[in-house]
C-alpha cells in the first residue's frame, strides 16, 4: 500500500517524503504509512474542509525551492570541519543532505552531524530504510551539487577506478551532477604519484577541487601541501559554480532581486598603515560582517564592488574585489567605483597614519623607542557623505563601540552627514570583531532599531532587505 502511493505522487512531493522519513528514522513506506493513519483520525468535518476549500480562496503560494547540495564526508581529521562547512551553507539558504563514510563516522559522529543538517546523514549502502524507492540512485541526482569534503587519498582513488562498494562510492558513481571535491590529506600523500594520478584522471572527467592548502598538518612535525581547504572557502566555491551555471538549480523558481539595477559599493576589513616596511598600524577587523553585507546585496540581484582591506577571506561570488592595503588606497578605489546608488562603508579604518614614509625597519637601540609623528587619515564616510556631486543616495556608515553605543552612534550619524549609521559593540564582552555573529543597532532620522544578535549573514540580509525598501521610496 505504502509503495504503490509512493511511486504514484510526484517527484516533488516524494523528495519531501524523504527528507521527512530520514529527519524522523523511518522509512518512505512508515512514513506514508503514519500520514494515512493521521489522515483517517481526522474528523469528518475538517476532512471535508480540507477537502472542498471555500469559494474564492486563494491557492497558497508555492515556496521556492532551496539550492540542494549533497556532503559527502570521508574519513580524514579534517572531517571536523564538515559541521562548520555545513553551518555555513545552511545560514545561506542551502538544503544539505550527508552521507557519511564508515571511516568518517570515527572522527565525527552521524548525531552530530544530523543536528547541524537538520536531518539524519545517510550511512549505509544497504539501509533497508534509506534504500526505499531506490534511494542511493536518488541521492545521486536530487542535488545541484555532490560536494566530498574532506576528499581523501582513498576516496579519489576509488572514484578514478569507479568503485561502488559503499554507498558514498556507489552516489558518486551513479550521479549525473558536478562534482566538487576538497582534497585532504597528509603531504606525502598528496604529493604521491597515485595520487597525482587519480587526480588528473577526475580533473579529466569533469570533476572540480577546491584545495589543498599548505600548512601545518594535524600529524607533529608534517607540514605542506594537504590542509582542507577552509569552509567558507569551500562556500565561496559552491557559490561560485552555481552562479556560473543558473541553469543548474533547474527547480528552483526565480530569485527575488529587489535591487536589480542598482550599483552598490561596500568597503570591509581593516586597513594598514605602514611604520615601517615591516610593520603597520591594524586593527582586529576580520572583514566577514562587510564580506557577508556583500554576498546578500549580490543575491539580491544588486551590481556590487566591494572595496576590500587585507583580510583571509576569498572574493564573494559575483562581486567585483578591489583589495586594497591603506585608508588613502580605500577612498581612491571607491571615488574610482562611483557613481552607485547605495555607498556601505562598513571597513574598520585606522584613524592615523606615521607623518612620513619609512623605507628602512626601525631599530632598537639604547636611545629607546622610537618617536612616531601620526597624522590623521581621511574620512571615508564623511568625505563620501559630503559630496556635492556623485553622492550615493542612500550612505550608510558603520559604528564600532566599546561603552554607550546608541548615543555615540547618533552622535556620528549626525557629525558625519551620512543617512544610516549601523552600531555594535566590540567590547571583548560582545565578541563582534573577528567573530561570526553579531547584535547591532539601526541608527537613522528616525531613531534607533536595536536588532537581535544573529550570524553576520543574517544582519547583512536585514540591512539589504531595509535598503530595498528605502530605495523603492519608502521613508528612511
Amino acid at each position: 500500500m505504502g509503495s504503490l502511493t509512493v511511486r504514484n505522487l510526484s517527484e516533488e512531493i516524494k523528495k519531501r517524503l524523504r527528507l521527512r522519513a530520514a529527519a524522523s528514522g523511518r522509512s518512505m513506506e512508515e512514513e506514508v504509512r503514519l500520514l494515512l493513519a493521521e489522515g483517517a483520525a481526522d474528523v469528518p468535518d475538517r476532512a471535508q474542509s480540507r477537502a472542498r476549500p471555500a469559494p474564492g480562496s486563494a491557492k497558497p503560494p508555492a515556496a521556492a525551492a532551496a539550492r540542494q547540495i549533497l556532503l559527502i564526508v570521508s574519513g580524514g581529521i579534517a572531517a571536523y570541519k564538515s559541521l562548520d562547512l555545513i553551518r555555513r551553507l545552511r545560514e545561506r539558504g542551502y538544503e544539505v543532505r550527508v552521507v557519511m563514510t564508515k571511516a568518517a563516522q570515527e572522527f565525527v559522529t552521524p548525531l552530530s552531524v544530523g543536528a547541524i543538517a537538520g536531518e539524519k546523514p545517510f550511512t549505509d549502502l544497504f539501509d533497508q530504510h534509506s534504500e526505499f524507492d531506490v534511494g542511493h540512485i536518488r541521492l545521486a541526482r536530487d542535488n545541484d551539487l555532490i560536494v566530498v569534503a574532506p576528499a581523501t587519498a582513498d576516496i579519489m582513488a576509488r572514484m578514478a577506478n569507479g568503485h561502488a562498494d559503499d554507498l558514498a562510492a556507489a552516489v558518486l558513481l551513479a550521479t549525473n551532477k558536478k562534482i566538487l571535491l576538497a582534497p585532504a590529506m597528509n603531504p606525502a600523500m598528496w604529493s604521491n604519484k597515485a595520487t597525482q594520478r587519480n587526480l588528473k584522471t577526475l580533473i579529466a572527467d569533469g570533476v572540480l577541487t577546491v584545495g589543498p592548502n599548505a600548512g601545518e598538518m594535524a600529524e607533529s612535525g608534517e607540514a605542506g601541501s594537504g590542509r582542507m581547504a577552509e569552509p567558507l572557502e569551500i562556500v565561496a566555491a559552491i557559490e561560485k559554480y552555481l552562479a556560473d551555471h543558473p541553469s543548474v538549480a533547474g527547480t528552483a523558481e526565480p530569485a527575488h532581486t529587489p535591487l536589480a539595477g542598482k550599483h552598490i559599493v561596500i568597503t570591509a576589513g581593516p586597513t594598514h598603515e605602514p611604520i615601517d616596511p615591516v610593520r603597520y598600524i591594524a586593527n582586529r577587523s576580520s572583514g566577514k560582517q562587510g564580506y557577508a553585507i556583500a554576498r546578500a546585496a549580490a543575491d539580491a540581484g544588486a551590481k556590487v564592488t566591494l572595496v576590500s582591506g587585507p583580510v583571509a577571506l576569498p572574493d564573494p561570488p559575483g562581486v567585483k574585489t578591489v583589495r586594497v592595503q591603506t585608508a588613502r588606497d580605500m577612498l581612491v578605489a571607491v571615488q574610482a567605483a562611483l557613481p552607485a546608488s547605495v555607498g556601505i562603508f562598513a571597513a574598520a579604518v585606522a584613524d592615523w597614519r606615521t607623518a612620513g614614509d619609512v623605507v628602512q625597519k626601525l631599530k632598537k637601540d639604547a636611545s629607546g623607542p622610537p618617536r612616531l609623528e601620526l597624522v590623521e587619515n581621511p574620512d571615508i564616510l564623511a568625505f563620501i557623505a559630503k559630496l556635492k556631486t556623485r553622492r550615493p543616495q542612500l550612505v550608510i556608515g558603520f559604528a564600532a563601540e566599546t561603552e554607550k553605543v546608541v548615543e555615540h552612534a547618533k552622535a556620528k550619524l549626525k557629525r558625519k552627514g551620512c543617512d544610516w549609521i549601523v552600531a555594535n559593540d566590540v567590547s571583548a564582552e560582545g565578541g563582534a570583531m573577528g567573530g561570526d555573529d553579531n547584535a547591532v543597532h539601526l541608527i537613522t532620522a528616525g531613531g534607533a532599531e536595536s536588532w537581535p544578535s544573529q550570524s553576520k549573514d543574517g544582519v547583512a540580509r536585514q540591512l539589504v532587505a531595509r535598503i530595498a525598501v528605502a530605495l523603492n521610496g519608502a521613508p528612511r
